[in-house]
């Protein structure tokens, strides 16, 4: 199956949203419980952007700046919440290396237990604001993107 080469909107948009996730993380880490245990949650997070940015946002462009602005949130929103699921599945595997779980099924179900309380770091104006600014402002900077380089 062909693969639709790389542009110019696609980079613009890892770009964009690599800054998103980092910014995203760094106002998710200050409002964690125990924000010593975040690690490299900042990194992985600007990694994990600059994914979600190619792969959800890249494909959006050409259809004007309000979509743009629309896919970007969506964009910011898919990054806050694959981020959130693989910080628990992180954390279920290192209790699972502990022997923590008396099955697979417990753990599988910790994950998501795991993502609802974490969620709650999520409820600040940081990470909202960052959402939506974040998320407009790198969909509008990808419309621009694809417009100027075909």
């Amino acid at each position: 199956m062909a693969q639709p080469m790389p542009t110019g909107a696609k980079l613009t948009a890892a770009i964009c949203f690599a800054v998103v996730g980092w910014v995203l993380a760094n106002y998710y880490a200050q409002n964690m419980p125990d924000a010593s245990a975040a690690g490299r949650i900042r990194e992985a997070a600007g990694v994990l952007g600059a994914l979600v940015g190619w792969m959800v946002m890249g494909p959006s462009v050409g259809k004007g700046y309000v979509e743009a602005a629309g896919a970007g949130i969506k964009t910011a929103v898919v990054l806050a919440v694959v981020a959130l699921f693989l910080l628990a599945l992180r954390e279920m595997l290192d209790n699972s290396v502990r022997m923590r779980y008396d099955g697979a099924l417990e753990a599988i179900v910790d994950v998501f237990q795991t993502m609802a309380k974490r969620s709650e770091a999520l409820l600040s104006l940081g990470v909202f604001g960052t959402i939506l600014l974040g998320g407009i402002i790198g969909g509008l900077l990808t419309e621009n993107a694809g417009r100027r380089w075909k």
